[in-house]
């Protein structure tokens, strides 16, 4: 589509502009005639969704201020959607606003994450709630040290930085929806507490309402965080139960279990925290690849192995693993609330989320699940 006169938005940077939000973000402000959107992303395969239409790729590491800040010249704002390890969140963080003002750019949006409040957070979390790096999950502690580095820099150069907390954010090509119609399909999907914990979700299409709402809010509602999600109050039974039924599959293949108790921190665990941290992560790119093996073969053999009883029957029944991030997720008892971002940015979800579920496996039918 050709559109001769400018757009509202202006010339917007999209970072990471190939993953799940960056693409949709792309081809909505595209298609829409919204902006002039520039994709940037850090890898020349990442540039395969965007290069479908006829736009002006570019290709910059969010982590360098200098070659970034040459992707963002000639633009007026700039949509922060990209994502990596806690050590890339971090390095990300650092170079962006510099480079924004480098480049003249003078309004940033950032997609941080309603994680920095915990994925179990207290009743009554809000944006004015004080954050804590020492939290169990190192990619929460990357996010709240990302936003205290940008608030800080935004204050420092001038920069109208608006920050946006999603939590799940589900559509067409996400991880959430896609990984639990698998899970349901092979019989493996589980609830704890039978899923009365609430799902803080939003539509992907709603996520970018909220960023459009950032990019043409005025300057005084800059420098502070905003929560936003659906306009539904959805739990994880229901989650569940209403992908389950659009794929034909009975709530009986869900799995009910128990909150397992927190696990103890093992070698392993130590290692790895000390593996993701930022100091190290530039040591492991200097190592050898042959050594890099020696090493993971070192650290497979630190794993607990299960020994097999032969007095014992065997049971074929598959076991669901665990995963310690969406234990604390279906354990939420708290909704977010977006009303900062309604008061603020008149924000308003244009998507319900069964709307949102519909077309989400709509499309997982139609790419042959």
């Amino acid at each position: 589509m050709n559109h001769p006169y400018s757009p509202p938005l202006g010339k917007v940077a999209i970072l990471g502009a190939g993953g799940f939000v960056g693409s949709r973000l792309v081809e909505l402000f595209h298609l829409t005639g919204l902006a002039d959107v520039i994709p940037v992303v850090r890898r020349v395969a990442a540039m395969a969704r965007s290069s479908r239409f006829d736009l002006p790729l570019a290709l910059a590491d969010s982590r360098d201020p200098q070659a970034l800040a040459q992707a963002l010249l000639g633009c007026t704002s700039i949509v922060d959607c990209t994502v990596g390890m806690p050590s890339q969140i971090e390095a990300g963080a650092r170079a962006l606003i510099p480079a924004a003002y480098s480049a003249g750019v003078r309004r940033v949006v950032y997609l941080s994450s309603a994680s920095v409040h915990g994925q179990n957070p207290l009743p009554g979390s809000d944006e004015t709630t004080p954050l804590s790096d020492r939290q169990e999950m190192p990619y929460n502690n990357a996010k709240v040290r990302a936003e205290r580095r940008l608030f800080s820099d935004a204050k420092r150069l001038g920069i109208e930085l608006f920050v946006l907390r999603p939590s799940i954010v589900f559509g067409p090509r996400d991880r959430w929806i896609t990984s639990l119609a698998h899970q349901l399909r092979a019989g493996i999907a589980w609830l704890i507490e039978d899923g009365r914990g609430i799902c803080n979700t939003i539509y992907v299409d709603n996520l970018i309402e909220a960023i459009r709402c950032c990019l043409v809010a005025p300057a005084d509602a800059a420098g502070t965080p905003y929560l936003v999600g659906d306009g539904d109050e959805v739990t994880w039974r229901e989650f569940y139960a209403r992908t389950a039924s659009y794929l034909g599959i009975g709530l009986e293949t869900i799995k009910q279990l128990p909150v397992p108790p927190k696990a103890t921190t093992t070698p392993l665990d130590r290692l790895n925290e000390i593996r993701i941290h930022p100091s190290s992560q530039s040591l492991i790119a200097a190592v050898p690849s042959t050594l890099k093996g020696v090493v993971k073969g070192a650290l497979a053999g630190l794993k607990p192995q299960p020994i097999a009883n032969p007095w014992q029957i065997q049971s074929t029944e598959v076991i669901p693993i665990q995963d310690r991030e969406m234990v604390l997720l279906q354990q939420c008892r708290h909704r977010f609330s977006s009303s900062r971002a309604a008061s603020r940015l008149e924000y308003l979800p244009i998507t319900s989320f069964d709307q949102g579920l519909e077309r989400t496996i709509l499309w997982l039918k139609w790419a042959g699940f």
